[in-house]
């Protein structure tokens, strides 16, 4: 077996909104998303129950007619099929995990 390094989480410019998928099977996947300051992540809903690890930045998730902020190494929780959107507060990366 081959091992690969993914600097990807290092090297990812803050452009606007940026999703990568650092890695998909059947049963998990894990995606990279880069904000760029005062940009969005328009309403969309999680085919699975998702949870979001914020690696840098701060952003508010908006779920339900509540809104959470989140800081660098907060972790957050939050079930499929419920319309979400998020807002950058400052230029911030976040993985989600589902």
């Amino acid at each position: 077996m081959m091992y690969k390094i993914n600097n990807l989480i290092r090297t990812e410019p803050f452009d606007g909104l940026t999703i990568n998928k650092l890695a998909h099977t059947e049963a998990l996947e894990v995606l990279l998303i880069n904000m760029e300051k005062e940009s969005l992540f328009p309403e969309h809903t999680s085919p699975k129950d998702a949870n979001l690890l914020v690696l840098s930045g701060n952003i508010t998730f908006h779920i339900n007619g509540s809104s959470y902020a989140l800081d660098k190494s907060q972790f957050f929780q939050f079930p499929k099929d419920e319309v979400h959107w998020v807002k950058a507060n400052s230029n911030s990366q976040f993985l989600i995990i589902r």
